[in-house]
């Protein structure tokens, strides 16, 4: 606890022993002061001749407000008056305020009468406690209109100063902070010193994330002068926060066993049907799987030509990896029973946590299987696929071993993401479904793709991250953060409906994963697709966090094509900006056929792309890159312009250009290309066979320029957070 709590820790202690469940605003003030932010100076007074008598302590004109646990919304009530110029006006004013309806009903345990700040901007500054991400700190712009404007954004806490810069720079009216219209500035270093007081590594939330549930400063008065706090209000919390768990020292040798397993037994096979741990069987010895498949079966001698066993302590070796798909009543004491001889059980089966009357069993689940030594995935997920390890769950799963990590906690989606990822270049490290992540949690997984060579990406589809904190502070504090993608299911849930302050009201479900996304190399995604697309350019790319993504080279055919592609990277923060004139000049030399345009976007027609048969695209390239230096190469083509044009296929040489000009220019510029086709199979079929060339080059393949645009928007997003991180 830093010197300032001491303080701070007794008025917070004194107001739960008076049994209250907010501060009432003199002492939140206090509160306040203990942490350097500045209020006006006030007396708190027991009646109105008091008031008026106390009141020549202070500098007119005043502010009067009432001080009542039964009253949060102090101004809703009628509880305060302002611009009051004497003693006799507070005296007035104490009198007419304890007559008005919602005060008198209450119980009143004094006036509050503090000095009026001088006129600025309002702001206010606010945090609360996210159920999964503990403290998160908010600003915003409009005082009381905070509601209606909504101009705020949110961390998780804790902040810096340069993350509390970034929070200004996010709202809509930081104009309004700078002097617009010719209006003074306010003080912003003085705004920023308040925000780092509440929501820094040693402010307000995080010293007291334990028992402040819900903190609102509104309005803060800013100007030229410096930053106070005009009202203060802190809702205490019912409960601590649970504990994060201690990371693991050595993830790759505590998930080794799941990606790499050299045994594997399987629990629910059938000597009569085909069920599901029939069928992953099939699968694993499709897949080339090398190790031990050992099948648990009460009475069978033998399953799907193995020969099977009654448990998993009676299989010839230790197992490495369990399928688990027996029902689920049985499930905890089948773990229990392997007698030390198992590392990892996945269980395939549902019937626990998903429903309330399965909860009970999930938690004899954990607690049998971590007295027995095993971590447990699922239940209720479908597997998982680790093409190193030669373990699949679905069919036809690649099986080369790719750069893209993946967690996910739907089976279904699952497979959606391996097989449309397949066809669109895609390849994985491994893909772990996790369900109700009774026990590993996802965190512990990305840990692991953390620290795995193979893994240069990781992509997450999560509807309950369980230990937000621990997620939070591992992406936050690790040496060696890599990219990760987050397809986030269920956002739109009204959770803080009823929250009691502004802040809570304002902080929708999704506000904390924004801010995780705003403050780490984390991208958030709203569709498979666009999940798919990130990752696709995250496992071809090298990111370059020294020089962040922002100018792009729009480069293809169609001038249409080009027109709404500049727009589309533009409303993505991108730019397309025209060359100049020292860039232009080698171009224009080049004498390309009439219709060419290369200003950037850079228009070819087909007839253009086929000179040299399609080696032209080399040259105009390399001009591009040796005297324009762009950030990225946004390629695009539209395939049914080719049809019929020739024998020369200036597409299919395009690769070997790509291939040449990257080996020519490394690491000047990402490239992506776009290859838009038109539905017919012919077109669909030649859009497959190019994607693979791409991908044996490192070219990640789009069906439109949107997409794309969208995609190095992500490589743009990472690089600049990894950029900050290192600086």
């Amino acid at each position: 606890m830093t010197i300032q709590s001491h303080g701070a820790a007794d008025i917070i202690s004194r107001a739960r022993a008076e049994g209250r469940s907010a501060l009432d605003e003199a002492s939140a003030k206090a509160l306040l002061s203990r942490f350097g932010i500045r209020t006006p100076r006030s007396v708190v007074v027991r009646s109105a001749k008091e008031g008026a008598e106390r009141a020549g302590s202070l500098t007119a004109p005043f502010v009067v407000k009432v001080v009542s646990p039964d009253i949060l919304h102090k101004s809703d009530a009628g509880g305060v008056t302002l611009h009051l110029a004497d003693g006799a006006a507070v005296e007035a004013a104490i009198l007419t305020m304890a007559a008005k309806p919602k005060i008198a009903a209450a119980t009143v345990e004094g006036w509050l009468v503090e000095e009026m700040i001088p006129a600025g901007r309002e702001l206010v500054i606010g945090g609360f406690r996210d159920p999964q991400f503990g403290p998160m700190v908010m600003v915003g712009l409009g005082g009381i209109f905070v509601e209606v404007l909504k101009d705020v954004a949110f961390r998780i806490c804790p902040i810096d100063r340069a993350q509390a810069k970034e929070m200004l720079q996010d709202l809509k009216g930081y104009a309004l902070l700078q002097g617009a219209r010719g209006e003074a500035s306010v003080d912003e270093f003085a705004l920023i010193d308040a925000m780092v007081s509440i929501g820094g590594p040693d402010g307000l939330l995080m010293s007291f994330s334990d028992d402040i549930s819900e903190a609102d400063l509104n309005p803060v008065i800013v100007s030229a002068s410096g930053a106070v706090a005009a009202d203060a209000r802190f809702i205490l919390a019912d409960a601590a926060l649970p504990t994060s768990p201690a990371m693991l020292s050595d993830p790759t040798e505590e998930f080794r066993p799941l990606f790499e397993p050299r045994t594997i037994a399987v629990l629910g096979a059938s000597t009569k049907d085909v069920a599901i741990a029939n069928t992953f069987i099939r699968r694993l010895k499709d897949f080339g799987y090398e190790g031990q498949i050992y099948p648990i079966h009460p009475s069978a001698a033998e399953i799907e030509g193995l020969t099977a066993y009654p448990s998993i302590a009676e299989a010839p070796e230790p197992v490495d990896y369990a399928y688990i798909a027996i029902g689920a009543a049985r499930i905890p004491d089948a773990i229990a029973g392997a007698a030390g001889r198992l590392k990892i059980a996945q269980v395939i089966s549902s019937g626990f946590g998903e429903l309330e009357e399965g909860r009970g069993l999930q938690e004899d689940l954990v607690r049998k299987a971590a007295d027995a030594g095993v971590r447990v995935l699922g239940p209720n997920c479908l597997g998982t696929y680790s093409p190193r390890g030669g373990l699949t769950f679905p069919s036809g799963a690649p099986r080369d071993v790719g750069h893209i990590g993946v967690v996910s906690q739907s089976g279904g989606l699952s497979t959606d993401i391996i097989k449309r990822g397949q066809w669109r270049g895609l390849r994985f490290s491994g893909l772990v479904t996790i369900g109700n992540s009774a026990d590993v949690a996802p965190h512990e997984l990305v840990n692991y793709y953390f620290a795995d060579p193979q893994t240069k990406a990781v992509g997450l589809y999560i509807e309950d991250v369980r230990e937000g904190r621990a997620f939070f502070d591992l992406l936050r504090s690790h040496p060696a953060p890599k990219p990760v993608v987050i397809l986030k299911g269920g956002r739109s849930d009204l959770g803080r409906a009823a929250a009691a302050s502004h802040t809570g009201a304002l902080a929708g479900d999704d506000r904390a994963w924004d801010a995780l996304a705003a403050q780490l190399p984390v991208a958030m995604v709203t569709t498979v697709d666009e999940f798919i697309d990130a990752l696709l350019v995250l496992q071809s790319f090298e990111l370059r966090p020294e020089k962040p993504t922002q100018n792009v080279v729009l480069f293809g055919n169609g001038g249409g094509s080009s027109v709404l592609g500049t727009d589309a990277f533009a409303k993505n923060g991108l730019t397309v900006a025209p060359f100049p004139a020292a860039v232009l000049a080698p171009l224009e030399a080049m004498r390309l056929p009439p219709g060419t345009s290369v200003a950037n976007p850079i228009d070819t027609p087909v007839r253009t792309l086929q000179e040299k048969e399609g080696w032209i695209a080399g040259e105009i390239l390399g001009h591009v890159l040796s005297g324009a230096s762009p950030d990225a190469i946004a390629m695009h083509l539209n395939l049914a312009a080719f049809v019929g044009r020739g024998t020369v296929d200036p597409i299919d040489n395009l690769f070997a250009v790509i291939e040449d000009i990257l080996r020519k220019f490394p690491g000047v510029a990402h490239f992506a290309l776009a290859l838009r086709a038109d539905g017919s199979p012919e077109l669909e079929e030649k859009r497959r066979l190019y994607r693979e060339k791409a991908r044996l080059i490192g070219l990640p393949v789009f069906d439109e320029i949107p997409a794309m645009a969208g995609a190095l928007a992500i490589v743009a997003h990472i690089e600049k957070r990894l950029n900050r991180r290192h600086n």
